[in-house]
């Protein structure tokens, strides 16, 4: 068994970028070689500017290379919740976006080459109490009566036809949800920003940003100082003192997973006959899918713990026994990965981008990484540019955590929290 994400262990690496040198001067430094980073990156080079990459570790070594491999539609809050809170007109733009954000992979896909099992599978969305369906009967209206966005609800009678367990009280499937291999996908991004100019800095943290002037900053990094017009930080859950700002808006929550060995067709066939990307709608969610190459990756909120190799273990045996739980027919599989990672959560679950004291950022993807970060890359790079409609959060209030200055010492108490909440609801 490995404690290593199943997407970097089997995916080539695209180059080895610890010995590129750190340039003296660029017109944007990236912090950050995950989804976010990448993106901008070759959107920044495309566009004629020089830009460094700097990353603590390696490429994707981040919650991009930690994820669940799903680009899905939809926000973290819901479509119902986020037209209560912004209004139609706002939660239809915000939802459309999600939309643009999967065309934007599929887009970097095709355009690139991108060879990294890219599908349009399906999204399947899990009610776990039967007040959660009924909620996806009211979301199936409001989407197609205000986005015109069909989805199909399927009633617990029906629910075989999409999943071989009788652990949900019913589903929808939005048909435009995808799933891909994002260890290929990350380094896929990697290589195409690299050709196009963008100098990647692996093993070259950050730990000091000097501002000099307006958006002007020195960068310091274990290896080397790059003075840079303009900053990104894409730093995800992964967000710390250097941005002691961004640090306070951002809840790290750790996100676990497992991956059994490669499975008979006709097991998989059982768990997911149209491959769909599964998630249930419980606050401690379970997620799911089936690999390329037949494996049943499962994840989950296991606990509301920081990942560290401990952590993932004592994680991934809690998910073991609920992934027994809903297939009991999975008792004797072997696992053959666990790891975990920190999804970046934000107090509202919204994204946040922008601009402050010149440096600018795009984090807090509550969950929803894949699709958002690889697209908000190229938004951001059009933001920077002086294009202000290609950044639709803009305007959302960003409130710090109350008592959060480092650690989140307040995760134990979410996590009981999510687990009443689960059982009333």
């Amino acid at each position: 068994m490995k404690l290593v994400p199943y997407w970097l262990d089997t995916a080539e690496p695209s180059g080895d970028y610890r010995r590129t040198p750190v340039p003296e001067n660029v017109d944007v430094a990236i912090i950050g070689a995950g989804f976010t980073g990448l993106s901008a990156a070759l959107e920044f080079a495309k566009q004629g500017a020089s830009v460094a990459v700097f990353e603590r570790h390696t490429v994707g070594w981040g919650a991009s290379g930690r994820n669940g491999g799903m680009a899905t539609t939809g926000l973290a809050i819901g479509f119902s919740t986020a037209v209560k809170r912004y209004g139609a007109p706002r939660a239809v733009e915000m939802f459309r976006e999600y939309n643009d954000a999967i065309e934007t992979i599929e887009k970097l896909v095709h355009d690139n080459g991108i060879d990294c099992d890219y599908k349009r599978f399906g999204k399947l969305s899990l009610a776990f109490h039967k007040s959660h369906y009924d909620g996806f009967l009211k979301s199936q209206e409001l989407l197609a009566n205000l986005v015109d966005h069909h989805v199909k609800v399927i009633p617990k009678s029906e629910i075989h036809s999409e999943i071989g367990t009788d652990f949900y009280q019913g589903a929808m499937m939005d048909p435009l949800g995808a799933g891909l291999h994002v260890g290929k996908f990350v380094h896929g991004l990697a290589k195409v920003a690299a050709d196009n100019g963008a100098d990647i800095c692996e093993n070259a943290s950050v730990t000091e940003l000097k501002r000099v002037s307006g958006t002007v900053h020195d960068v310091h990094t274990t290896r080397g100082i790059t003075r840079a017009k303009q900053v990104l930080v894409a730093t995800s859950g992964y967000t710390g003192n250097v941005t002691p700002w961004l640090q306070r808006r951002v809840i790290p929550v750790g996100s676990f997973i497992i991956v059994t060995e490669p499975l008979p067709e006709d097991v998989v066939n059982r768990i997911l006959p149209n491959r769909r990307q599964a998630s249930d709608s419980k606050m401690l969610t379970y997620y799911f899918r089936i690999t390329p190459d037949n494996r049943l990756l499962f994840g989950g909120r296991a606990r509301f713990a920081m990942s560290s190799p401990e952590s993932d273990v004592k994680s991934g045996e809690i998910l073991h026994k609920a992934m027994t739980e809903l297939f009991p027919y999975l008792a004797n599989a072997k696992v053959d990965y666990i790891w975990g990672g920190l999804v970046d959560l934000s107090m509202d679950q919204m994204v946040h981008a922008g601009v402050h004291d010149g440096l600018f950022y795009s984090l807090c993807y509550s969950g929803h990484g894949v699709q958002m970060a690889a697209h908000m890359g190229k938004r951001m790079a059009h933001y920077m540019a002086g294009d202000k409609q290609a950044n639709v959060w803009e305007d959302l209030k960003n409130p710090p955590v109350p008592g959060h200055f480092g650690p989140p010492w307040f995760l134990p108490f979410i996590g009981a929290a999510a687990k009443v909440i689960d059982r009333i609801k």
